[in-house]
C-alpha cells in the first residue's frame, strides 16, 4: 500500500510506538554454530517474539543488497525506490549541517594511500575522531575554489561531510572510492552527462586535487574519497504524513541524519552506550508517541566479520528490551535495517528478522527471535515498508479504508 494511502488513513491518537533496530541484524550460519542470533543468548528477546507476530522483511527488493539510507527509509515508511537519498545528505544531515534545496553533499571517507598512490587502507586505519577532525579543519583553512562555498564538517573517526553550494550544480555523480585497495582512488565522473554534473564534476575533481596536495604528509590520513554525493531535495514529513511526533535517540551521525530528513526531533544528549539510550527514552517518554531507537555495533561487527562480537552485543542489550517493555509501549517493533552476516563481511540480501507486539497482534507460534524459528513467523515476508503500516495498525493509528 502506498505512502499517500496511509497518510489518508492516519489519525491522531495517545498510542506509543517503538521502533527498536538493531543495524546489519539478519546473519547466516557461522562454521555450524548458526547465526548471531541463533548463538546468543537473547531470554527477553525470545520473550518479546513469543508475545509477538514475527517474520522477515525486504528493505528495497528480492535479493537487494541495501545500503543503509535506503534500507532506513524504508523502515520510516518511505518508497527507497522513489526517494534515493544519497548517503552525503544523510552524513551532512547528520551533523545537522543546515541543507538548503539545490546543495550537493557528499560523505568523506578519510584514507591511506601507498608510495605509489594506491589506497592501501579505505578507512586510514580507522583514526580517532580527535585526529578526523583535526584532519578536516587542516583541509578546511586551505581548501579554495572560486565560484562555490565549500562547508567541511566532521562526522566520526575516518568519516566526514562535505557540502557544495553554488548555482547550477548537479548531484548525479558517481563515487570515487573503487571499494578495493591496490587501486588508485577514482576521479569524479557523472552517471549521467549534463552541464549541471559536469561543473560539478570539475569542482570535485579540483577539491580531490587539493586535498592530495594539503594531506600528502599525514601518517595515515592522506588522501580521502567522495561517497554518496547527491542534489538535496527535502521529504515529506513523517510528523505530517502520519500524525506522529517522533525522536530519534541514535549514537552515529549518519542515523541522526537519516531521522532529521524524515522530519523527526534528534536527541542530542550523551549517549554512547546502550545505558544511556534506553535513560534517555525513559526522560523523553511523555513527550513524544514514535520512538526510533538504533543499536550500532551489530552491523559494524559484521562487517569486521566478527561474529563473537555480533553475539556479545545481542548478550549485552537484551536486558534493555525488558525495561523497554516495563515503559508500557502500545506497539514495539524489532528488526534490522538490513542482514550484515560476519562470514560475507558485508551488508547483505538476506531477508531481515522481524517482530511486531501489541496487545492486539495476532502472535504465532514462535517462541526465539532467529533466523531458523522466524521462518515459521506469521507474518512471513513483506516489504519494509510495510513495517511502519503494522505499527500504526497495530496502535489503532490507522482509520478504516472506504465505506
Amino acid at each position: 500500500m502506498s505512502m499517500e494511502v496511509i497518510s489518508q488513513l492516519a489519525i491522531p491518537g495517545t498510542s506509543k510506538l517503538v521502533l527498536f533496530i538493531f543495524d546489519g541484524l539478519g546473519g547466516i550460519d557461522n562454521d555450524g554454530r548458526g547465526s548471531a542470533l541463533e548463538a546468543a543468548s537473547v531470554p527477553n528477546l525470545d520473550q518479546l517474539a513469543t508475545d509477538s507476530v514475527t517474520g522477515f522483511h525486504i528493505p528495497v527488493a528480492v535479493g537487494v543488497t541495501p545500503g543503509s539510507g535506503p534500507a532506513h527509509l524504508s523502515l520510516f515508511g518511505y518508497d527507497p525506490l522513489k526517494y534515493q537519498i544519497g548517503r552525503g545528505v544523510l552524513e551532512a544531515l547528520g551533523v545537522n549541517f543546515p541543507l538548503q534545496k539545490g546543495d550537493v553533499p557528499a560523505r568523506i571517507n578519510f584514507c591511506t594511500l601507498d608510495p605509489e598512490g594506491k589506497i592501501s587502507d579505505r578507512r586510514a586505519g580507522r583514526i580517532p575522531s580527535e585526529e578526523g577532525s583535526r584532519v578536516i579543519e587542516k583541509l578546511a583553512g586551505a581548501i579554495q575554489i572560486d565560484g562555490v562555498e565549500i562547508h567541511l564538517r566532521h562526522v566520526k573517526e575516518y568519516r566526514a561531510a562535505m557540502v557544495l553550494r553554488g548555482e547550477g550544480l548537479g548531484g548525479d555523480i558517481a563515487d570515487t572510492d573503487p571499494q578495493v585497495t591496490g587501486k588508485e582512488p577514482l576521479a569524479a565522473a557523472p552517471k549521467k552527462k549534463s552541464p549541471a554534473n559536469d561543473k560539478t564534476c570539475e569542482v570535485l575533481n579540483e577539491f580531490l586535487r587539493q586535498a592530495r596536495e594539503i594531506l600528502k604528509d599525514e601518517p595515515k590520513a592522506n588522501m580521502l574519497t567522495l561517497r554518496g554525493i547527491d542534489l538535496f531535495e527535502p521529504l515529506p514529513s513523517f510528523q505530517e504524513l502520519y500524525h506522529l511526533n517522533p525522536t530519534s535517540i541514535a549514537v552515529y551521525p549518519m542515523y541522526k541524519g537519516v531521522s532529521r530528513l524524515a522530519g523527526m526531533t534528534i536527541q542530542e544528549e550523551g549517549q554512547e552506550t546502550t545505558e544511556e539510550q534506553i535513560n534517555l527514552l525513559k526522560k523523553v517518554w511523555d513527550d513524544f508517541d514514535y520512538f526510533f531507537i538504533h543499536i550500532k555495533k551489530t552491523d559494524s561487527y559484521g562487517e569486521d566479520g566478527n561474529f563473537e562480537g555480533r553475539i556479545s552485543v545481542l548478550e549485552e542489550v537484551d536486558p534493555y528490551i525488558a525495561q523497554i517493555r516495563e515503559l508500557g509501549p502500545d506497539v514495539i517493533a524489532v528488526t534490522g535495517d538490513h542482514s550484515t552476516p560476519s562470514p560475507m563481511k558485508s551488508h547483505s540480501w538476506h531477508p531481515v528478522p522481524l517482530l511486531i507486539y501489541s496487545e492486539c497482534c495476532r502472535p504465532d507460534t514462535v517462541q526465539q527471535f532467529n533466523e531458523r524459528a522466524l521462518l515459521q513467523g506469521g507474518l512471513g515476508t513483506i516489504h519494509g515498508t510495510s513495517i511502519l503500516p503494522l505499527m500504526l495498525a497495530n496502535g489503532k493509528r490507522l482509520t478504516k479504508f472506504g465505506a
